[in-house]
């Protein structure tokens, strides 16, 4: 078993720390795979969550050095796929699964492992009372020796507690619907850095003439860039928005 330095529980607290209070869940999420870069050897990672609308699909992926969404693939991993929907949090290295012999010759690790330069893997899935709620998936680049068991108990100490954040933000986002959260509604539909701005007053509910004062803009300034916000959005009017944005950006 792992025995933790001074500085090692620390980052572990501060992470922890983290998981509970940054309000936005994927800057979290972002944060989290950072900082665990200390405590865990690993080259490359990706942190998905289970659909809101079907658990059984992964969805919302935030990635450590890696560029491509293997959900589809993942979904395509039978074994995988059992581990993930057991409604039990298990962290596994993949060779503690199948064979290292086997995996390289798996179609999976032909389409994915090697473009990437990736040999071994190691996977947080994330449950809580029964239900699937993401996976975190560790990888190194071929040469490197193999995770270790004392990766494992580092991990082990944080996976409780993403659990209760993470079914704390699918509740929430059930409740919101398919509501876009301001961020993803920016990048999705290609607003300015402006548009950002104002879009983001708009959701606090500040009338136009106190965003006109903030900004320092004129009114026709303003309504321009609202009339572009919609036009971009596909709506028509501030009732719309509501419906397609939340309130508040940030999601559990």
């Amino acid at each position: 078993m792992k025995t933790l330095e001074t500085n090692d529980w620390i980052i572990l607290n501060t992470i922890i720390y983290k998981v509970y209070t940054m309000e936005d869940f994927d800057e979290m999420r972002k944060e989290l795979l950072e900082q665990l870069k200390l405590l865990v050897d690993f080259d490359s990672a990706d942190f998905y969550l289970a659909s809101v609308e079907d658990e059984k699909k992964l969805d919302r992926p935030v990635m450590y050095n890696c560029d491509s969404n293997l959900s589809e693939e993942y979904e395509e991993l039978d074994y995988s796929r059992g581990i993930m929907l057991s409604g039990k949090s298990l962290i596994y290295r993949e060779t503690d699964i199948i064979s290292d012999e086997s995996r390289v010759e798996m179609e999976y690790y032909k389409k994915v492992y090697k473009p990437n330069n990736w040999h071994y893997s190691l996977q947080v899935v994330i449950a809580k009372d029964h239900h699937f709620l993401g996976t975190i998936t560790f990888y190194r680049t071929i040469g490197k020796e193999n995770f270790k068991y004392d990766d494992i108990f580092v991990l082990d100490m944080l996976k409780d507690h993403l659990a209760y954040r993470m079914e704390k933000h699918q509740r929430r986002a059930g409740e919101e619907g398919e509501k876009l959260t301001v961020t993803q509604a920016v990048e999705q539909y290609g607003l300015t850095r402006r548009e950002d701005t104002i879009l983001r007053n708009l959701m606090q509910g500040k009338e136009n003439p106190v965003i006109c004062e903030e900004l320092t803009i004129s009114t026709n300034t303003l309504k321009k860039h609202i009339l572009n916000i919609y036009r971009k959005l596909g709506i028509r009017n501030r009732v719309q928005l509501f419906k397609m944005i939340r309130e508040h950006d940030e999601a559990g």
